[in-house]
């Protein structure tokens, strides 16, 4: 299905878009990646790199042209605490991210596409199934990535409606960690948090809450892998895919884990003035084991290769 074909990956230098560079040439695709940010020579050695900002609409038109896929991974990264202070700045990209490279790709007649959502689309559940999502709101820890991913998960459907195209794929990837994550303070999900403050040296590390909050995790390996088969399986814009582990896992565990692959770990602090999201956040990943994805990455061999990678790409004191 891919071999020799012109596959765009739109903001494809971050940690999801990297494996899915890796998998698509080992299948024999001619690969092109656009994004903001210019990655390091050997990245470009390997693709056709254009640095486009895809907000604008004739940049995507200029990135679609000629393709015959288009893998949508274009993000505002933002932590929960970012997005609380500045969710502006993360909404309005969002929305013309959906918006303009969707619009894009259909005028260059491109044949399949592929829209990356966020487990941000659900309420607050014990479990997140697929089609509960427009039964309820986001919730309002995440009302504004969560109203943003929506909105690209109906345009997605207007186009199947109005333009007849069935083959838009949509995955709503987990909490998703990886080589190449983002490790900024400011802007940082929870496994890069904690992985650099684990590595950092000062002590005590600080944890928001206490540590019960369960989340879904699944490394970027495995959600690339879920990318093409969810976008081989052509279940259209109808029928979203989870792709997490199907297991939850608390912030407690995750940070023993991390802690365990420390050779000095730090005491740990608990600040209970923090706010801590939601109680439970874990997939529902059935329709994903249906069409042939299952997991592959433990959260135990995931987090060693991780913080391997980081102290070898991080100046750790």
């Amino acid at each position: 299905m891919y071999k020799n074909k012109k596959v765009l990956i739109a903001g494809g230098t971050g940690m999801i878009g990297r494996q899915l560079v890796d998998l698509l040439l080992s299948k024999g695709a001619q690969v092109f990646v656009s994004d903001i940010k210019i990655p390091e020579n050997e990245f470009l050695e390997r693709v056709s790199f254009k640095k486009l900002d895809m907000t604008n609409y004739l940049n995507c038109v200029e990135a679609c042209d000629g393709m015959d896929y288009v893998f949508n991974l274009l993000c505002a990264k933002g932590s929960p605490k970012a997005m609380k202070e500045r969710p502006a700045s993360h909404f309005d990209p969002m929305l013309l991210f959906n918006t303009n490279l969707m619009r894009a790709a259909k005028a260059c007649n491109v044949e399949k596409y592929l829209y990356t959502s966020t487990l941000g689309v659900y309420a607050p559940a014990p479990v997140f199934y697929e089609d509960d999502v427009w039964k309820t709101h986001p919730s309002e820890n995440d009302r504004f990535a969560g109203w943003a991913k929506r909105m690209g998960e109906l345009q997605a459907q207007a186009y199947q409606i109005q333009y007849n195209w069935n083959d838009i794929t949509i995955v709503r990837p987990a909490n998703t960690y990886g080589p190449h994550d983002n490790f900024d303070s400011d802007s940082a999900m929870v496994v890069p948090s904690l992985v650099r403050k684990a590595l950092s040296g000062a002590s005590p590390l600080v944890v928001w809450g206490d540590g019960t909050n369960v989340r879904d995790f699944i490394h970027s390996t495995d959600v690339a892998r879920g990318m093409l088969i969810a976008m081989k399986s052509g279940l259209g814009p109808r029928h979203p895919i989870n792709l997490g582990s199907g297991t939850g896992y608390s912030i407690n565990q995750l940070l023993e884990t991390i802690l365990a692959n420390v050779d000095d770990p730090p005491d740990v602090l608990r600040d209970m003035s923090k706010p801590t999201g939601d109680k439970t956040r874990v997939l529902d990943i059935e329709r994903a084991k249906s069409i042939g994805f299952v997991p592959t990455v433990s959260i135990e061999d995931g987090i060693k290769d991780l913080v391997k990678w980081y102290k070898e790409h991080k100046i750790v004191k």
